[in-house]
């Protein structure tokens, strides 16, 4: 008993492996923590069609502004890297317009997008900020 305590003793030496990955890669997702924590939390206002974290795609139903009826938006996020870049993200947008009881495609401005990929990295480097400050 006492030779195999000495044993397991042994095996819990200091030379243990080091890893240099940055706590967002060290997740069971396949994509950067900050930025899919970032752009779920962004794109909450409307209902969640589907959120796959291992292919880092966020895609939402139909949303129609309470103010604005006539009017829906469906939005897919990209997560395309591990690390916390600006080209690590993409946002598309799909926008219908109620034409005479039929929903019709109407286009997405540029600026709407480019605003909503500027609020989840901004909310992503903010999460990342907080997390290596505890």
């Amino acid at each position: 008993m006492a030779g195999a305590l000495a044993t397991l003793a042994a095996c819990g030496g200091r030379d243990r492996p080091t890893s240099e990955l940055q706590s967002a890669q060290i997740n069971t997702i396949g994509v950067n923590a900050f930025l899919w924590r970032a752009a779920i939390e962004t794109v909450s206002f409307a209902p969640l069609a589907s959120a796959d974290s291992a292919g880092g795609v966020i895609a939402t139903d139909w949303y129609a502004n309470p103010s604005n009826p006539n009017e829906r938006v469906k939005l897919t996020v990209t997560i395309l890297d591990q690390d916390l870049r600006a080209d690590a993200l993409r946002v598309a947008a799909s926008r219908q317009v109620s034409q005479s009881g039929q929903w019709v495609e109407a286009p997405v401005q540029a600026a709407t997008v480019q605003k909503l990929e500027d609020i989840i990295l901004t909310k992503a480097r903010d999460l990342r900020r907080k997390a290596l400050a505890s």
